[in-house]
């Protein structure tokens, strides 16, 4: 019960027990007034009866005397009128048993009135000669001891309505502060930092406000200081200071968790730039001016990549740049080459100034394979000595393996097996455990990961098709395609009934494909099948508000929404206060080069930690591959983890065609 409730209805309680009182004790002063009223009318009847009898001759006129005592009977309100000898025999006697209409009997037998008899003598002369009896009626008396206290009751009700609209009226204006903390209580809970600029009058509350608000800054100051430390953390081990992009080791580290080891089939380009003669322009110019070519030459290949997500840029060091293109074929990568060195040609350039030309150089690798970060650098550079050797702004693009051909001849027999394989549905479906840290027995969710496989049976990571689909705006169907083939699996087989999977933003923007998924998601949640619903960390910056607005929807069906490779995508922290995912995954780039207590890893997951549970938000690592790892975790403020060490991925169900 809130305190509104409980003060109001302490008021009409206290109202309610003296008002009761009061009624109480006008009920009995207006019935023992009534008694009186009744006793002294009886004697005065009595006495003034006697007086009249007692005139007559002898008293023994008996029929005058019947008149007499008829008359006053009838005009009066008497229940008895007697006349008796001085035997006690009755000589003349009137009775009358008026019945009460109008009075309940429930009062009547609540306030029982006893109605008071009066004696007089009859004398004649010295001597007695009867004794004359009157009781009055309480009939009258009931009446107005049952108007007085029904409306005695009406008053006092009417009173308490009033009392109750009055004093719930301004209750309810008293406690409004306390109804603006509650909602900032409540809205600290749900990570929100609200504070409250009109401080209420009473004092006691201003004081309650006053330490609410204080609490409320602490609270987002230590979370902004958290963040902050992450970030620093993250711009000390990964960032570039000079063009905020990533830097050597940030690039080294994301290559290994994404190509290393890679059974499934991979693909993708890796170029490098340089500005040629940076020395040179450093001398002449100053370092000014080549700082300034440096960082406009990050912003335009930058620019160049606002459309491909994961694209990674590095600063290698001086004038030089590196950029992993995931999952882009030779034609895309040479397409998007030479749009940056025509951007560099047309604005680094022309920008500089004094008589030193600037020019920018780019030489790359396109693998089909797993790879090393130094065999793609190495390649890479080969590439680059000839793109210096010749001169002519075009990129020098060569395979990773002299001599070996490409998989697919371009785009279009991408784009034709993509579109086979959703209409075919051939997809297989694995299931890797999370694990809490804590008891590596209690499972959190199943992930589910996904492998396409095209005519020859080969299996090949979905991550290939990602651009192509986005380009041609499949996803959708993709995504749908997906979560079919999940829903059609038996739901006893996940213990517990949690199951997380990647859902792409795009596909948030197909209203129908929306309007489907928030269908599917109500028979889930009726089946007892709960969904965790990933969002990469780089897809945060241009599709946050809808993957928030998804996530406020699907929240109150009992789903959720997590952060997948947190920490990768360079960006400040401040995103997750908005969104509140349930759990972030914390990239396997940043989990793999953990290797003791000391390291500067070790220190970094920790802050992320802290900024997360500061917002009341999981934390989860990937790529637990050994015990070492395992163990090392273990010792940090982690709620999960998942990895080969702790279960190999394995299929879902056959594939069905």
């Amino acid at each position: 019960m809130t305190l509104y409730r409980q003060l109001l209805l302490s008021t009409l309680a206290i109202l309610l027990c003296l008002c009761i009182g009061l009624w109480i004790g006008e009920l009995k002063r207006t019935r023992d007034f009534l008694v009186n009223q009744m006793e002294s009318h009886s004697q005065d009847t009595a006495t003034s009866l006697g007086l009249t009898l007692t005139t007559l001759a002898e008293g023994s006129d008996i029929p005058v005397m019947a008149t007499i005592i008829n008359a006053l009977f009838d005009r009066g309100n008497y229940r008895i009128i007697a006349l008796r000898d001085v035997d006690g025999k009755p000589l003349i006697e009137r009775h009358a048993d008026l019945p009460l209409e109008e009075v309940p009997a429930w009062f009547i037998r609540l306030v029982p009135l006893s109605a008071p008899r009066a004696t007089a003598l009859v004398m004649h002369g010295w001597q007695q000669t009867g004794v004359v009896t009157v009781e009055t009626h309480p009939g009258y008396a009931y009446q107005n001891l049952w108007l007085a206290a029904r409306n005695t009751a009406l008053w006092f009700s009417l009173t308490g309505v009033i009392v109750a609209l009055l004093g719930g009226l301004g209750l309810r204006a008293l406690l409004k502060p306390l109804r603006r903390v509650e909602e900032q209580a409540m809205a600290l809970c749900d990570r929100q930092f609200h504070v409250q600029e009109q401080l209420p009058q009473t004092r006691e509350l201003r004081r309650v406000v006053i330490a609410m608000n204080r609490m409320t800054d602490r609270i987002r100051e230590m979370f902004h200081e958290q963040a902050a430390l992450a970030d620093s953390l993250r711009q000390l081990n990964y960032q570039d200071p000079l063009t905020a992009t990533g830097n050597r080791r940030y690039l080294e580290s994301q290559i290994k968790a994404k190509l290393e080891g890679k059974e499934a089939a991979v693909k993708g380009s890796f170029l490098l730039f340089q500005i040629q003669d940076l020395l040179a322009i450093n001398q002449t110019n100053g370092y000014q001016e080549g700082d300034r070519i440096i960082k406009d030459t990050a912003i335009i290949i930058q620019q160049a990549c606002h459309e491909m997500p994961e694209a990674i840029l590095a600063r290698m060091g001086g004038g030089d740049f590196a950029l992993l293109l995931p999952n882009n074929d030779k034609q895309g990568t040479v397409q998007i080459a030479d749009t940056i060195l025509e951007g560099l040609s047309r604005q680094v350039a022309t920008a500089s100034s004094g008589a030193t030309e600037v020019m920018v150089c780019s030489g790359g690798v396109y693998y089909e394979q797993a790879a090393s970060f130094s065999q793609l650098l190495t390649r890479a550079d080969t590439a680059l000595n000839t793109a210096r050797y010749n001169r002519d702004h075009k990129v020098a693009l060569l395979p990773l393996i002299e001599g070996g051909g490409t998989i697919w001849a371009g785009k279009t027999e991408l784009k034709d097996l993509l579109e086979e394989i959703i209409a075919n549905r051939s997809i297989i479906l694995y299931s890797q455990s999370t694990v809490s840290l804590q008891d590596r027995h209690k499972t959190l969710h199943h992930e589910i990961l996904t492998r396409m496989i095209d005519a020859s049976g080969r299996h090949l990571s979905i991550g290939m098709f990602i651009p192509m689909a986005e380009r041609l705006g499949l996803m959708p169907a993709l995504d749908k395609m997906i979560i079919e083939k999940l829903l059609d699996q038996p739901v006893q087989q996940f213990s517990p009934h949690r199951i997380a999977i990647n859902l792409s933003p795009l596909s948030l923007t197909d209203r129908d494909f929306v309007a489907w998924i928030h269908r599917q998601l109500e028979q889930c949640a009726q089946a007892g099948l709960q969904l965790n619903f990933e969002f990469p960390e780089f897809r945060m910056i241009r599709h946050g508000d809808l993957i928030k607005e998804f996530s406020e929807v699907i929240k109150r069906q009992g789903h959720a929404v997590g952060v997948d490779h947190f920490g990768q995508g360079l960006m400040h922290f401040g995103y997750l206060k908005s969104l509140l995912p349930e759990y972030v995954k914390i990239d396997r780039a940043i989990t793999s080069e953990m290797l003791n207590e000391q390291s500067d890893r070790y220190f970094f997951i920790n802050a992320l930690c802290n900024v997360a549970h500061s917002l009341d938000i999981k934390v989860i690592v990937e790529a637990v591959e050994n015990e070492n790892q395992w163990h090392l975790l273990a010792k940090m403020p982690l709620d999960g983890a998942q990895g080969f060490y702790i279960q190999q991925p394995k299929p879902v169900a056959t594939l069905v065609n």
